[in-house]
């Protein structure tokens, strides 16, 4: 169990205050650039030394200002990934994975290099320079670099950005089989909610060097509390709204978007009528047609203008005008399926429960 109370100063207009208890497992660093996610790492690290409070590992402190501990970077036994990975280029990778095993007898260092190889599946590429081989074998050199110590936490600092969605998938399912049979707490600083899915089991957000939220992928970003946070979540579209009718019996109300006519149902909040609040919705749960829907079960239908329709990778993106711009996002086959084009007619069908509040 890692266990973090410390403030950091860095700046008359930044600060870091951060509280929170990692166990072992894979816990997500999340937030925006510049809320402090990096800054946390390298005080756990003993780079940047905290202004005060205390770090420790199980019964293992590291850092406390009040009894003068701060053990240096070489004795915290922690694994550490950059981003930019800092692999030896004269050295082979047999020979950088081995790099920390200096102490040990040679037969044991083969035998650990030999079986985190294997882990990482980067048995048949130990002879190669670094430079010989691809950035997603890199990565997974990297990590079976930090991870061959058995270190007591491992520091990841957003490893896998530069790769595509296929590999990175590839390389998070080996850091789960290899942390599942070891099971030491792991923090991953990213601010790509993809990566909060696919590899969290608890997240720690972030913002101004604070922690602002905590728990499961679900709870932190299916539920965001904060404007800030829901957009780092992935919801692209939110609006400033206000409550004109609550039901209590059916579970719903419905809110009007501030300056349009516009109005969705929601699920139903504490807030009390004329409240204001945010609606905020993932651009992905947006359904579009080019004709009146009928007959489906949504219960918001709105008619708008295509305003935009462009490509961005292997998504469609376009900007509606119902009121108020919403951006959608849909497949190219479906966009060109209905015949899409800037300035049609377009409805656009969403789900209560697509519907987010944020207060």
């Amino acid at each position: 169990m890692l266990t973090l109370d410390i403030e950091k100063h860095l700046s008359p207009v930044f600060s870091l205050d951060a509280h929170f208890t990692a166990p072992a497992g894979i816990t997500i660093l999340f937030g925006a650039s510049g809320s402090g996610k990096s800054t946390v790492l390298r005080c756990l690290a003993g780079l940047t030394p905290p202004d005060s409070g205390r770090i420790t590992i199980d019964d293992r402190v590291l850092f406390d200002s009040m009894s003068g501990v701060d053990v240096p970077v070489q004795d915290r036994h922690i694994g550490y990934v950059f981003q930019q990975l800092a692999l030896f280029p004269h050295l082979s990778i047999q020979d950088n994975i081995a790099y920390g095993l200096a102490r040990l007898p040679l037969h044991e260092q083969r035998s650990r290099v030999a079986t985190i190889a294997d882990a990482f599946h980067i048995r048949g590429l130990l002879e190669r320079k670094p430079a010989r081989t691809s950035g997603g074998e890199r990565q997974r050199a990297a990590l079976a670099r930090a991870l061959v110590t058995l270190p007591s936490l491992l520091l990841l600092d957003e490893p896998l950005s530069a790769l595509d969605h296929a590999i990175q998938s590839r390389i998070m399912e080996d850091l789960q089989r290899w942390n599942a049979s070891h099971r030491i707490p792991v923090l991953y600083v990213t601010h790509n909610h993809r990566e909060v899915f696919a590899l969290g089991e608890r997240v720690i957000v972030l913002d101004g060097g604070r922690v602002v939220a905590s728990g499961s992928p679900h709870e932190v970003l299916d539920q965001p509390g904060r404007p800030a946070l829901a957009s780092l979540a992935g919801f692209e579209n939110v609006f400033d709204a206000s409550v004109i009718e609550r039901r209590e019996t059916l579970g719903t109300m419905t809110c009007r978007l501030k300056g349009s006519r516009t109005e969705l149902e929601v699920p139903l909040h504490p807030a009390a009528v004329g409240e204001p609040m945010r609606v905020a919705i993932r651009a992905g749960d947006i359904l579009v047609a080019n004709q009146r829907p009928q007959g489906v079960s949504a219960r918001n239908v709105l008619t708008g203008t295509m305003m935009e329709l462009r490509r961005e990778g292997a998504t469609m993106v376009a900007i509606v005008d119902a009121g108020r711009r919403f951006i959608v996002h849909l497949t190219p086959e479906g966009a060109s399926s209905l015949g899409l084009s800037a300035g049609a007619r377009t409805w656009l069908i969403i789900k209560t429960y697509s519907c987010r509040l944020v207060v």
